[in-house]
């Protein structure tokens, strides 16, 4: 299964790879990790009919490249995003993020001022701690995972991206998630990626929670095995007005198992 953003945009810490969809109110759409903006092409096309959507690969994911010596942090992909809304030319868009791209997404607009319409926050990495036991192992033996063989390095990643969703993956949707980590190369991205994610990067957003003013929704799959949904529950506590919902039968790749009700909710938003 192809999928391959068109464009490429400099930014100060490399270059990303864009598209743009439809035409309306404008919506970005920011995956988390391990994902790219692959999670997004069911839900895109819905949302194109009547919204403008940007999809970007964080840097370091898909076919995004940090520069050399670049972490592609949260902080990293937050400064990232308020470069690309002005490349744009973007004013006051909705933001969609999942997984650590809630974090991304909710630091571009209460750190680095980035104005929005709308926040949509899918199964989100924000409220610390929020690293999977996974996570955590592979930052603690980042050399073991480094140094192993790139087959079997890719046999650990292929089963982990089994538990991203509920429903289940297809052979060749599960070979897409995995294309942009296969090889050596590939694997030293993950990892990379991997060490560079911290809850310091969010520590300050939570901080701000109480400061958004614009509407807000929380949504949570099911039945995510990656970050429970009590998670959720206590995010849209924290955020003024947040509007709280579940997918059912969904899980932490939630735009995966159920894009047409990922992109019902969203419609009532953004």
């Amino acid at each position: 299964m192809q999928w391959e953003l068109p464009h490429r945009v400099r930014v100060s810490g490399g270059e990303v790879a864009t598209d743009v969809l439809g035409s309306g109110p404008p919506v970005v759409l920011v995956h988390g990790t391990p994902a790219s903006s692959f999670l997004w092409r069911e839900v895109a096309r819905v949302l194109a009919r009547t919204h403008t959507v940007h999809l970007w690969d964080m840097l370091g994911y898909g076919s995004s490249r940090p520069d050399p010596g670049v972490a592609p942090s949260i902080a990293r992909q937050a400064r990232t995003l308020a470069e690309l809304v002005e490349h744009w030319g973007l004013d006051a868009p909705s933001l969609v993020g999942h997984d650590i791209g809630g974090g991304v997404v909710l630091r571009a607009h209460l750190v680095e001022g980035v104005a929005v319409r709308s926040l949509a926050l899918l199964d989100a990495a924000v409220l610390g701690p929020w690293n999977t036991p996974f996570t955590e192992h592979m930052q603690r033996h980042e050399d073991a995972y480094r140094t192993m063989p790139p087959h079997v390095f890719a046999d650990i990643i292929a089963a982990r991206m089994r538990t991203a969703t509920h429903r289940g993956m297809s052979e060749e949707v599960a070979d897409a998630y995995l294309a942009p980590w296969a090889g050596a190369d590939g694997q030293q991205r993950w990892i990379d990626q991997v060490s560079a994610v911290t809850f310091e990067d969010t520590r300050e957003v939570v901080a701000r929670l109480d400061r958004i003013t614009a509407p807000a929704l929380v949504l949570w799959g099911e039945h995510d095995e990656w970050l429970d949904g009590t998670v959720g529950d206590r995010l849209a506590a924290a955020i003024p007005g947040a509007r709280r919902e579940t997918v059912a039968g969904a899980g932490h790749f939630i735009a995966e198992d159920s894009a047409a009700d990922v992109a019902a909710a969203l419609l009532r938003i953004v």
